[in-house]
């Protein structure tokens, strides 16, 4: 199958990558800023006896995310893992920018929805396909301060899950998400405190925070056989932080 993963230069993105790469898959390896490490990511791929092929796109904007959209449509894609996103930057309520909002919204949640907008057409017409898109645990508990926007974006993502597996489960495309908690990336080495790590630390009861590779074999599952009874549902993936 071919796969498609956004974000996939590092942490969960490029993990998933070489995890679906290692099962067969051919993956298009997606990044923005990023192209050593997706360089890299690729590099790895091929030595674990898979292959793939690095695309660019600007998934901040909404004149990028309209250019890779139109570079998707009619492409055959088996799994589609809509992973791009950021918080940008810890913003307080009250120092939040218009500009900020907008590209926070189209990273977080307007670029997964374009792009799957544009691959749905031949998944439906090939009667198979599969869609996971990358929540978090801040959509469940409104993030951290500074977080506003970001928590809000994945809860709408969240929800967006769960409207299109209700709509194209019947035309063959099963349609998940996975919701990290905190996980061992770049995302929470720029943005998160050594206090902030300390404090889910202690209140996971795992004992730690997790790793890329987990986060990826969730994914995988998803688009396997055994989870084929699995549609609109948004897997928590936390080391027990948060139980619902």
């Amino acid at each position: 199958m071919t796969a498609l993963v956004t974000g996939a230069s590092s942490g969960i993105g490029a993990a998933t990558a070489l995890a679906l790469g290692s099962r067969g898959a051919a993956v298009q390896i997606h990044y923005n800023r990023q192209k050593d490490a997706a360089t890299d990511v690729l590099k790895r791929l091929r030595q674990a006896g898979g292959d793939g092929a690095l695309i660019h796109a600007d998934l901040s904007t909404m004149d990028g995310v309209r250019s890779f959209a139109r570079q998707m449509d009619g492409r055959i894609i088996d799994i589609l893992v809509n992973n791009a996103g950021s918080l940008i930057r810890r913003t307080p309520v009250l120092d939040f920018s218009e500009e900020l909002w907008e590209q926070m919204m189209t990273l977080n949640l307007s670029s997964a929805f374009f792009l799957t907008k544009a691959i749905l057409p031949c998944m439906v017409a090939r009667k198979r396909g599969f869609v996971v898109n990358i929540s978090s645990v801040a959509a469940r508990t409104g993030g951290g301060v500074g977080a506003l926007a970001y928590a809000a974006a994945k809860g709408a993502l969240s929800t967006m899950t769960k409207s299109l597996a209700t709509e194209f489960a019947p035309l063959g495309v099963r349609i998940n998400a996975v919701s990290p908690g905190t996980v061992d990336t770049n995302y929470h080495r720029n943005f998160s405190s050594d206090q902030m790590l300390s404090t889910v630390r202690a209140a996971t009861p795992l004992g730690r925070i997790g790793a890329p590779e987990e986060i990826a074999d969730v994914i995988v599952f998803l688009c396997s056989e055994q989870a084929r009874f699995i549609q609109g549902q948004v897997i928590e993936v936390n080391g027990g932080f948060l139980m619902v």
